[in-house]
């Protein structure tokens, strides 16, 4: 969670400040990236629990392709689910060190001089999270 009062202490002050037509632009930038930021929520709800949910289904599956480890016909069987396992392992770590990077930058957002700088750094760095979230499969498979 972010608490601006402590991000942006004059916040206050800041927005007596400023004129009506600046106050309306705010508004109206917080109204386009309000509702940008929702559908990046969902978006990043979607991915993540979709990935652990995958992870779950692939292991509740795993006594299937294990079995054919004995066989030396059947053996590529389970090394490939062995692999496509561990990519599934390090998906969930890249999440988390995803998730956890986000969070530093977040902590950043306070150096923004302007309230209108903290607002659009906020939705740039959930969009560079989203991104990454969408990224963490293929660089798995990849790796």
């Amino acid at each position: 969670s972010v608490d601006f009062n402590s991000l942006i202490p004059d916040l206050e002050s800041q927005l007596e400040a400023m004129s009506v037509g600046g106050l309306l632009g705010l508004w109206f930038q917080t109204l386009v990236v309000g509702l940008t930021m929702n559908i990046l929520a969902i978006c990043i709800f979607l991915v993540t629990y979709g990935r652990m949910i995958e992870i779950y289904v692939v292991t509740s599956l795993g006594p299937i392709p294990l079995a054919t480890m004995g066989n030396s016909e059947w053996r590529g069987m389970g090394q490939n689910y062995l692999k496509s396992l561990l990519a599934l392992g390090f998906q969930a770590f890249l999440i988390m060190v995803v998730v956890g990077i986000y969070a530093v930058l977040i902590q950043n957002i306070a150096s923004a001089s302007d309230i209108s700088g903290a607002i659009w750094g906020c939705m740039g760095y959930t969009v560079l999270l989203c991104f990454c979230l969408f990224k963490t499969g293929s660089i798995s498979k990849s790796v």
